[in-house]
Parts: C-alpha cells; structure tokens; sequence
C-alpha cells in the first residue's frame, strides 16, 4: 500500500511548501500529493486556495501574481518540485483550476520528470477530460467527495489510472467494484489512527495523508 503524503508532509511543515516536500521525502513517501493554480504569467504554481490570503502574508488572487512575486511569498513553482523530487517519488497533480490545465501538460511535455511517477487529479471532471483528450498516456485520478458510482462511470469513460474518494464513502461493495474494474483506489485525507485502520481493512491501493508516518 502506497504512502502520498498529502500537501507533502502537511501534519508537520507548511502545506505545499519545498520544506513540507523535502519533509515527505524523508518519510519515505511513494508519492508527494499537491496542489496546482496558474499564475498570472501562466506558470503552475503549487497552492491550494485561489487566494494567497490564507498561506502567506500578502492577500489577494492567485493570478493576481506571476510566478516570481508568488514565489517571494514562498509558494513554489511546480517545476521546482520536479527539481527537488528529481524521479525519486510519484507526484500526485491535483489541479483546483481548469485554466491551469495546459500549462501543467506543457510543463510535463517538456520536463525529465518520468510521466509514469506523474497523476493528475481534480475535482473538476472538465480538466480530466482535458487531459485525456491532450495526453492520453497520462494517469489520471478521479476525486470524489460525494458519488463512488458517478466517479467510477466518469473513470470508465476517460480510461482513468485511480479513483480518489474521500475515505468515508467507502465500502466493501464500492471497494470491490472499483477493484474489478481496474481502477487504484487512493482515499484521502485520513489522519486517525481508527481512520487509517478502517481504511486499510478495505485493501486500498494507497492512502493520502497529513502523516505519512502513521502508515
């Protein structure tokens, strides 16, 4: 069962920082789990929210900034993550903007990164569907936070690599199902100690996490 530390190594350092990266890797992640927006020079940022607000001390929207200025503020580039990891890891793209879709493509087209250590997920379906149209190859990872069912369909329609549910929605039906039809299943975000031991009784493929340690 595979270890993505979620955010890098959130429940220890600041969530999708190259120190909560650098963090993952010393916990023996398999794979480093982040988040993508786009900057205002077009460039794949690594953050979660579309504002800065939260994270760093400047406020206002992610496109707002080019990549340098975000930077500053201490929000890494994706490309920089590509550097730090350097194949030694799976990097999970969660992309939270369809606008920042071809910039990651791009960027993976162009890059050394191993594309089979490489999945994009989203929530948003739309740039799923993007990037099986764009990078067919590519592994792609469904999230759900509400319909097993709706994302195993959508999974089947874009020949999706994973199917990502929120870890309270699974069952032994649900498991099962996902299981003969190909899909890995990577639950998020489970933390608890009991929450960690009901995940792994369903045999999942891997599980996403603030401590990677505790698996």
């Amino acid at each position: 069962m595979l270890k993505i530390g979620h955010r890098g190594a959130k429940g220890y350092v600041a969530e999708n920082t190259l120190a909560s990266f650098q963090k993952a890797l010393e916990l023996d992640v398999d794979i480093i789990e982040l988040d993508v927006h786009v900057s205002k020079d077009n460039i794949p940022v690594v953050i979660h929210d579309e504002t800065v607000d939260r994270t760093t001390n400047a406020k206002g929207k992610v496109t707002n900034f080019t990549a340098k200025e975000l930077q500053n503020l201490g929000i890494p580039i994706l490309e920089e993550v590509f550097d730090l990891v350097e194949n030694r890891c799976g990097i999970n793209i969660e992309i939270k903007d369809f606008e920042a879709t071809k910039a990651v493509l791009n960027l993976i087209n162009h890059y050394s990164f191993d594309t089979e250590k490489i999945i994009i997920s989203s929530f948003d379906w739309n740039v799923l569907q993007l990037c099986h149209t764009e990078k067919p190859a590519i592994h792609l990872g469904v999230l759900t936070e509400n319909s097993i069912d709706k994302a195993l369909s959508f999974a089947k329609k874009i020949s999706a690599y994973s199917i990502h549910p929120y870890f309270k929605l699974l069952n032994t039906e649900n498991v099962q199902l996902m299981h003969q039809n190909g899909f890995k299943i990577y639950p998020w975000t489970v933390n608890n100690p009991e929450d960690i031991t009901f995940v792994k009784s369903f045999l999942v493929d891997g599980i996403i996490t603030d401590f990677p340690d505790r698996l």
